[in-house]
């Protein structure tokens, strides 16, 4: 039978792993740190505290409760971080709308979320105004001007900011189950609607202290004391990967770029002394373009880079302009964080030490991993033995919601299904080679999307690079690469295979990784979080005239 406490003192206090409490450190010993949002707004932790106060007192006064869903649609800003608390301390529950999605799927979020208040910045104003007829759950909208002299919409309730400045900062927020949902947002996929996800109070905070955790456990530089951070990876798409509580947490100086716009992001690192940032590698590249275009020293810049496979040519671009970039992997469903590559002590190459950051990396702690085959048997950890990866942790969505068959098979055999195939090393480190889909199947044996993808990216005059397989009579799928390029004269076929031919005769490939063509592009089709939309690839390249088949070369 197992121990249990004595019988605790009458008033000890039951603490519940909710979001507030993160909170609680920051306005003890940051207080005075500063908050920044443009060159718009420059605000503390204790001012801070206030807002999220009277934001909560606004949303009381527009009808919120607990277990009501209230969403928002703004860019990245300090009105954001106060939502992120805000709504969740009141036990409402946060939608973070992604406002890159048709307007169709974002009316479609809502009314699935069952969102009944809505807080809209002025940019998305036509947007909602188009979908609220749609929306008869929408009971009250609250408008972002943003510090524009415009006309409040019709269908506005009242101003953020004017309502604030008159709004009660001592809202009673009250303690409640930790257990209780927090916040919902939505994942896009190939087909069908976005899926909802959902994380609660305990998830988020557990997965806030474990993210912090990697930096002992790898070494790589993490955010800490005496940093500065500013988020590129959007506030709407998973918690902007829980970095924003994580800053909170720490009381950290924190600077909030609005919309993306490479030279405004460029100034603020400049002027606010940013060190420490994360996005996709689609936002890494257009900050580095940014950057060379005007000679900019990005010296001291820390940046955490997911969402997609960062290849060694794009490190050691960052590198080259001065930025310590450090690989991680996760998902919408994981809230993200799951594994930080390791950088190990002694290395000394620098191409040894670029291998090491752009891999998916080690699991950071309460982390579970395997490799299993279509019968969830387990696959033996020898860095070479490919399945698929399967995770537990004690943050992962537990479902998509209203939708029981796709969580029945996201977590088939009590294990969530990433769909990634990975393979793990005796020492733990996880490789993922591709995603299912993206894996091409030619000539009977199968290639790795990414694979190519990294050795293509070395190619003089390549920006970008996305592999895909098409259909062929033949073989069954070739291999045809999409790239953009800034050279007068975009390599062609022979130049693009030349790296690809070199692994092929170091054994590391077989010939079938040849490319059969490459065409090259004004600009890759991208998801709505920016990642190169493989799909779209597929089909428009599948529609294209085939070259005779380069396969058996």
């Amino acid at each position: 039978m197992a121990l249990r406490f004595a019988e605790p003192a009458r008033e000890a206090y039951h603490f519940p792993l909710a979001i507030g409490h993160l909170l609680d450190a920051a306005l003890l010993s940051s207080a005075d740190q500063e908050i920044v949002y443009r060159d718009q707004m420059r605000l503390n932790y204790r001012k801070l505290r206030e807002r999220i106060g009277a934001l909560a007192s606004v949303l009381t006064g527009l009808g919120a409760q607990e277990g009501m869903t209230v969403a928002v649609m703004d860019w990245d800003s300090h009105r954001y971080l106060e939502a992120y608390f805000a709504i969740p301390m009141m036990g409402a529950v946060l939608q973070t709308v992604n406002i890159r999605l048709a307007p169709a799927q974002i009316a479609y979020t809502l009314s699935h979320a069952k969102a009944e208040i809505l807080l809209v910045h002025r940019d998305f104003f036509p947007i909602v105004e188009a979908i609220l007829p749609k929306l008869p759950s929408i009971k009250a909208v609250l408008a972002i001007t943003d510090g524009a002299d415009v006309a409040l919409p019709h269908f506005a309730a009242g101003e953020y900011e004017r309502l604030l400045a008159t709004a009660d900062v001592g809202f009673a927020f009250r303690d409640f189950d930790e257990n209780a949902i927090a916040t919902t947002f939505y994942t896009t996929g190939t087909t069908g609607h976005p899926k909802g996800v959902c994380f609660s109070h305990r998830q988020i905070v557990l997965l806030v202290l474990n993210a912090k955790a990697p930096f002992g456990v790898t070494q790589a530089g993490g955010l800490g004391h005496g940093d500065i951070y500013m988020p590129l990876t959007p506030m709407f798409h998973v918690h902007a990967w829980c970095v924003p509580y994580i800053a909170t947490l720490l009381g950290v100086k924190q600077v909030y770029p609005g919309r993306y716009e490479p030279q405004t992001i460029l100034e603020l690192r400049e002027r606010e002394g940013v060190t420490f940032s994360h996005c996709v590698p689609t936002i890494l590249k257009m900050v580095l373009d940014a950057a060379a275009h005007k000679g900019t020293d990005l010296s001291g810049w820390r940046m955490k880079i997911g969402g997609s496979a960062l290849t060694s040519a794009l490190c050691k671009e960052g590198r080259n302009r001065g930025m310590t970039l450090i690989s991680g992997y996760g998902m919408s469903e994981t809230a993200p964080t799951v594994a930080v590559a390791r950088l190990s002590a002694g290395i000394q190459d620098e191409e040894a030490q670029i291998a090491a950051m752009t891999v998916s990396g080690v699991p950071i702690p309460l982390v579970s991993a395997r490799i299993v085959d279509q019968n969830m048997r387990e696959l033996p950890h020898d860095g070479k033995t490919q399945g698929e990866l399967v995770l537990r942790a004690p943050w992962l969505t537990p479902c998509y919601m209203g939708d029981p068959a796709a969580s029945e098979a996201l977590w088939r055999g009590g294990w969530m299904h990433t769909q990634d195939l990975a393979t793990i090393d005796p020492d733990g480190t996880i490789i993922i080679r591709d995603r299912l889909k993206d894996v091409i199947k030619t000539g009977g044996e199968w290639l790795s999307s990414l694979t190519l993808e990294n050795l293509v990216a070395s190619v003089e005059g390549v920006s970008e690079v996305a592999v895909v397989g098409v259909p062929d009579a033949r073989w069954g799928e070739r291999p045809i690469a999409a790239i953009t390029s800034t050279a007068a004269l975009p390599p062609d076929l022979e130049a693009i295979n030349a790296p690809i031919t070199s692994a092929i005769a170091r054994g590391e490939l077989s010939r079938y990784a040849l490319v059969d063509r490459v065409e090259v592009l004004q600009a890759m089709p991208r998801t709505s979080v920016g990642k190169i939309d493989k799909k779209a690839l597929r089909t428009l390249l599948g529609q294209q005239t085939p070259q005779p088949s380069g396969a058996g070369r």
